[in-house]
């Protein structure tokens, strides 16, 4: 097998100013390959059996894949805000014409299965059916006594214990995390606005990371391009510093964290954004359409795009075969890529 790395340098004038970057990818076989060491990827090209004339997507936010191994598709789109593809990308359901800003996806359950809808427009989130019944709405909390005013309260993320026990992320709010019994009453509530490393900007995303025990949460500070890890009751533990990655939500899939990134900072109107992977230590093993992880004085280098295939991507899904599914906010209406990993 012959392999050839290119590097193609390319100015891009942004602010007045020339940032170099490269193009940084490999050829195998006559194909693209996408990432580094062990997580290494090939475009799968028109995936989707769809026309987006009859089937719009708007922005889409975020994917799962459900007990039936259907991929599913959130989308702030009202004619269809939740759409179902099998794995090679034949439309097979839709439904939801109630969240104009459809944002988290979570699913939950084994035998019986549900979701969890954030809807950023509404100020609220909801437990569903998979097939689309709306079971149970919370809107704001107001008896933590952290809000006086329900416009304040954005939920983009949630995340659910085995028991059932809810956590909610304000990402777009006060920056609080909710935390719920499986009853849906709110047992604590923790982070918020501040400068103290306890607190949150941008609280985008929220997941429980079960790699290693005892269990922790993993919470997006998407301003300060980092994650940051808690106790299940709420305690900060520590920092694990992206650099130039504004990282959307942690998606865990064996030992392995993956994430959308939706743009490098202070590149607000230019479209930067790649996809980075963690190992289990929280190392940095991979980066499709972006810079290789690379230390200086033991701290990780600004990491930044390198390819233009994506424009804002949002969040990332492994279905159970390990192929990788991107998502994108403001990107043109296009539907998810996927890409199969090489092996």
């Amino acid at each position: 097998m012959k392999r050839k790395k290119f590097i193609q340098n390319s100015g891009l004038l942004i602010a007045g100013s020339m940032i170099a970057r490269e193009k940084l990818f490999e050829i195998i076989d006559g194909e693209v390959v996408y990432g580094q060491n062990e997580k290494k990827y090939k475009l799968v090209k028109d995936w989707v059996k769809a026309d987006a004339a009859t089937l719009p997507v708007n922005d889409c936010h975020e994917m799962v894949q459900d007990a039936k191994g259907r991929i599913v598709l959130l989308t702030n789109e009202t004619k269809n805000n939740v759409i179902f593809f099998n794995k090679k990308g034949k439309l097979l359901d839709t439904w939801g014409h109630d969240f104009p800003g459809g944002h988290g996806l979570t699913i939950w359950g084994d035998k019986e299965q549900f979701f969890f809808v954030t809807d950023t427009v509404k100020n609220q989130f909801y437990k569903t059916t998979i097939e689309g019944k709306i079971l149970q709405t919370w809107n704001y909390p107001v008896e933590s006594e952290k809000y006086f005013d329900p416009k304040r309260f954005i939920p983009t993320e949630t995340a659910i214990t085995k028991d059932g026990e809810i956590y909610l992320a304000d990402g777009y709010g006060m920056q609080y995390i909710t935390h719920y019994d499986a009853q849906g009453k709110i047992k604590n509530i923790f982070g918020g606005r501040g400068t103290e490393e306890k607190h949150l900007d941008n609280a985008h995303g929220i997941t429980i990371d079960h790699r290693k025990s005892p269990e922790t949460l993993i919470i997006t500070d998407r301003t300060r391009c980092c994650f940051k890890r808690f106790s299940m009751k709420g305690e900060y533990i520590e920092t694990i510093s992206l650099p130039g990655a504004c990282v959307c939500r942690p998606v865990i899939k064996g030992d392995y964290l993956y994430a959308a990134v939706l743009r490098s900072p202070n590149l607000d109107n230019v479209d930067s954004g790649f996809v980075i992977i963690l190992n289990k230590e929280n190392n940095v093993v991979s980066v499709l359409c972006g810079s290789e992880a690379a230390y200086e004085n033991d701290k990780l280098k600004p990491f930044h795009q390198t390819d233009k295939l994506f424009k804002h991507p949002h969040d990332v899904l492994i279905d159970d075969e390990e192929n990788l599914y991107v998502c994108q906010w403001s990107s043109g209406k296009v539907y998810p890529y996927k890409f199969k990993p090489v092996k």
